[in-house]
């Protein structure tokens, strides 16, 4: 599989610029019922304890917890659906992302500050000030000039690779959903 280089997907970052800063969609909800497998959802329940129902966010370590527990504040993946068509022509692929929610709307620090709070369906979730970075997983998926691109100083600052978030309202939400600000 070809992947675009550095200065392609740079050259066409402006389609990702151009990305709703309130009132975006829902595209894709992904559950992870399992390490490298995905099921891709029309409908999803979000609710505090599990995140997305179904999905293994609550029975994954992490090396950002005393414990070495779940990170409550990392519950939810969220990446922007333009970036992911971007790296990933292939719409069968790009629930490899590893991301619970592809969205079309401007994730960057700017638009969404930690604690945003956003309106999906019946439910809200809250950016967290976790920061989610790029990993070996997502170069081999889509490139490592796609990697670059993400872990680059405008790609941080755009939060290409995505942001973290939490549930704090349960609920319903559907793929075409709008996204909303809280």
């Amino acid at each position: 599989m070809e992947h675009l280089s550095l200065d392609e997907l740079q050259d066409r970052l402006d389609e990702v610029r151009e990305s709703p800063a309130d009132g975006g969609t829902l595209d894709l909800i992904v559950r992870r019922p399992a390490v490298d497998e995905r099921q891709v959802l029309d409908t999803g329940e979000l609710n505090p304890d599990e995140g997305l129902a179904g999905d293994t966010w609550n029975q994954r370590p992490s090396n950002r917890t005393e414990d070495g527990g779940p990170h409550p504040d990392m519950q939810l993946n969220v990446i922007n659906s333009r970036l992911l068509a971007l790296i990933c022509p292939d719409p069968d692929r790009r629930p490899l992302a590893g991301d619970q929610l592809a969205v079309d709307l401007d994730l960057s620090d700017a638009n969404l500050p930690a604690w945003t709070r956003l309106a999906i369906g019946d439910a809200v979730i809250e950016v967290t000030d976790q920061p989610h970075t790029g990993c070996q997983k997502f170069s081999a998926r889509f490139g490592a000039d796609a990697l670059r691109l993400v872990n680059s100083e405008v790609g941080r600052a755009m939060n290409l690779r995505g942001i973290n978030a939490r549930v704090v309202q349960s609920g319903t939400i559907r793929t075409g959903d709008a996204i909303t600000k809280v």
